[in-house]
């Protein structure tokens, strides 16, 4: 594969939004062989599942979590990733602490777009304890953003 790109999204527990961005991603990139997608999180407990909300918001968009399980993020993601995302500043903020050295391929995942109501650069709110409505919240979110990460992706690679 030739200049690979290989995006890594984090939030908390890795059972939420990482995993939203991941699967729609994943389904952006359909027939392209240049993209590798993961996700991780900062407090994450290692193998439990996607939230059932996760999943739900994921099939109402014909797109499968399939054997997905929750993941730290850790030095060798940092490394393997070359673009990494942030749900939140927070998120953002504790890997730039954690990988100082992953500081240029470190950003928001909404870094990119311009939310109605909230501009450039905003959170991803945290969905749990919303119910359904709050996961649909992150999903269109999530779609809203992911031409912008797509742009970076694929204009970092030309330069």
């Amino acid at each position: 594969m030739e200049n690979p790109k290989r995006v890594l999204f984090v939030c908390t527990g890795n059972t939420c939004r990482s995993p939203l961005a991941e699967a729609l991603l994943r389904k952006a990139v359909e027939g392209r062989s240049d993209v590798e997608v993961c996700s991780a999180g900062v407090g994450a407990l290692s193998g439990g599942p996607a939230n059932r909300q996760t999943i739900e918001a994921l099939k109402r968009r014909g797109v499968s979590l399939e054997g997905f399980r929750s993941r730290m993020v850790d030095a060798a993601l940092i490394n393997w990733a070359t673009h990494v995302f942030a749900m939140t500043r927070g998120h953002l903020d504790a890997m730039v602490r954690m990988f100082p050295e992953a500081g240029d391929k470190l950003f928001l995942a909404c870094e990119f777009v311009d939310l109605p109501g909230q501009g450039v650069g905003a959170d991803v709110p945290d969905p749990i304890g919303g119910g359904a409505e709050a996961y649909e919240e992150v999903a269109k979110t999530l779609e809203l953003a992911i031409p912008g990460i797509l742009g970076l992706i694929d204009c970092r690679d030309r330069s």
